[in-house]
C-alpha cells in the first residue's frame, strides 16, 4: 500500500477534474486496451474523451467517483444502475487508475468508495464487465471477491471481443 491511507482519499468528480480524467483516461486506456482493441479504434476512443467530454459529464450528475492521493486526482470510477434486470442493481461501469498509480493498493481504495455509493443509494449486489482478454482487470476483480457468472461478445473497431460479468451480493 503507497502512502497512509490518511492521504487516500475516494470523493465526487467535480468539472474542475475534467482536464486530469482526460489525461487519466488516456493513459490508462492505452496501457490496459493496447492490442486487445484495435489500434484506430481505440485511438479513436481515446480522442473522443476530451476534457470537454468530461466536464459536461460530471455536470450531469454524480455518478463519476475521483480518487485522491495527496490531493492529486490519481484515478477515477463511474457507477450506478445495473444496465440489466437481474438480482444485482448496481454496477462500476468504469473503473480506471493513473498508470504510475497502478499497483500499490489504490485500486481497492477506488473499488470500496465505489461498493459504499452504491450502497448509500439502497443499490444491492454489484456486477463489473471486464474484457476477457484484460487480465490485469479480471484478476483484480477476482482478488476484490467478484466471481464471474455469465459472458458475452461485443465489437469494438471490428472485432469480437469477449467480456466477463463479475458479481458480489
Amino acid at each position: 500500500m503507497l502512502g497512509s491511507p490518511s492521504k487516500v482519499r475516494v470523493r465526487g468528480g467535480k468539472p474542475a477534474d475534467a482536464k486530469s480524467l482526460a489525461r487519466i483516461f488516456k493513459e490508462s486506456w492505452l496501457l490496459s486496451y493496447r492490442g486487445i482493441i484495435p489500434h484506430l479504434h481505440l485511438e479513436s476512443m481515446v480522442r473522443q474523451r476530451t476534457p470537454e467530454w468530461w466536464r459536461d459529464a460530471l455536470k450531469s450528475g454524480d455518478s463519476t467517483l475521483v480518487l485522491e492521493m495527496a490531493g492529486t486526482v490519481a484515478g477515477y470510477a463511474t457507477i450506478g444502475s445495473s444496465r440489466q434486470r437481474g438480482p444485482y442493481q448496481g454496477e462500476i461501469y468504469e473503473l480506471y487508475l493513473d498508470p504510475i498509480y497502478q499497483g500499490v493498493g489504490l485500486g481497492e481504495h477506488l473499488f470500496e468508495g465505489c461498493r459504499h455509493s452504491l450502497d448509500m443509494r439502497k443499490l444491492n449486489g454489484l456486477i463489473v464487465w471486464a474484457l476477457l482478454a484484460n487480465t490485469a482487470a479480471c484478476d483484480f476483480y477476482w482478488r476484490r471477491g467478484g466471481r464471474p457468472i455469465t459472458s458475452a461478445f461485443t465489437r469494438i473497431g471490428g472485432e469480437r471481443l469477449e467480456k466477463v460479468a463479475f458479481t458480489w451480493r
